[in-house]
């Protein structure tokens, strides 16, 4: 990307100013075109606006649906932009996003990478390439190739309602809060939260609430530090018998 005349024009998206500021300085060092950054979605519209940038990039981490809504928007207002998603998670379903949703010819890179620039060098272009067509959303991996079975993980095995309850229980929510959630009986959950615990190996342990163990499997896949958000979260049940 570096060698070319007129390089791809650049704004990057990421609510955590201090990996924006490190995704920005490193994206520069190796000649990439970063004509703006935002550490908000609203930020980043005015950004947009002003600057017409070919690519916008934008990290889901700490924007799930909010990150979608803005690319929706952000593609109506150019047919021809490009957009980049960079996330730390395979599946998307953990940041409550349904990756049908996305704009068509959106690209998804995974976040963390050995080769991370040179992929997102590849995903500059292929999104410029796919933007005005019908496509879904298209993964791009370290090797350079578009395949979305290179991204396959334990969790692509999960139902949806499987994982929108494991993204229940992580906000601290019990069995009866979740059922009210979701409209269905209390046993049904503990159904579910069984099944989910059996599926990623974790064992009741009766001198381990299950519900933490599931909350930092979850924040695990995310990427996310976690030991105090889980600590926070679940700082009210810890005393309580696991459900």
């Amino acid at each position: 990307m570096a060698t070319t005349a007129n390089p791809v024009r650049i704004l990057l998206v990421n609510e955590n100013t201090f990996e924006l500021s490190l995704l920005s300085a490193t994206f520069r060092l190796h000649g990439l075109n970063v004509i703006g950054e935002a550490s908000s979605m609203l930020l980043a519209e005015n950004l947009f606006r002003a600057l017409q940038p070919e690519v916008v990039l934008i990290d889901l981490q700490y924007s799930g649906e909010e990150a979608i809504f803005a690319m929706q928007k952000l593609r109506k207002l150019n047919p021809a932009l490009g957009l980049i998603l960079l996330t730390s998670c395979p599946d998307m379903r953990l940041f409550g996003v349904d990756s049908q949703s996305l704009p068509s010819g959106s690209c998804a890179v995974l976040k963390g990478s050995s080769s991370e620039i040179a992929t997102i060098s590849l995903a500059l272009i292929e999104s410029l390439r796919l933007a005005k067509s019908e496509t879904s959303m298209q993964w791009i991996d370290g090797n350079g190739s578009l395949s979305e079975e290179n991204f396959y993980s334990i969790l692509s095995e999960f139902t949806d309602i499987q994982i929108e309850t494991l993204r229940l229980v992580s906000t601290g929510l019990s069995n009866s809060e979740i059922a009210r959630v979701r409209f269905v009986s209390e046993k049904s959950v503990e159904q579910i939260v069984a099944r989910i615990a059996h599926h990623l190996r974790i064992t009741p342990d009766r001198s381990k609430n299950l519900r933490v163990l599931l909350t930092a499997e979850y924040f695990t896949w995310l990427g996310a530090v976690k030991s105090h958000h889980v600590e926070r979260t679940h700082a009210r049940r810890s005393s309580q018998p696991v459900e």
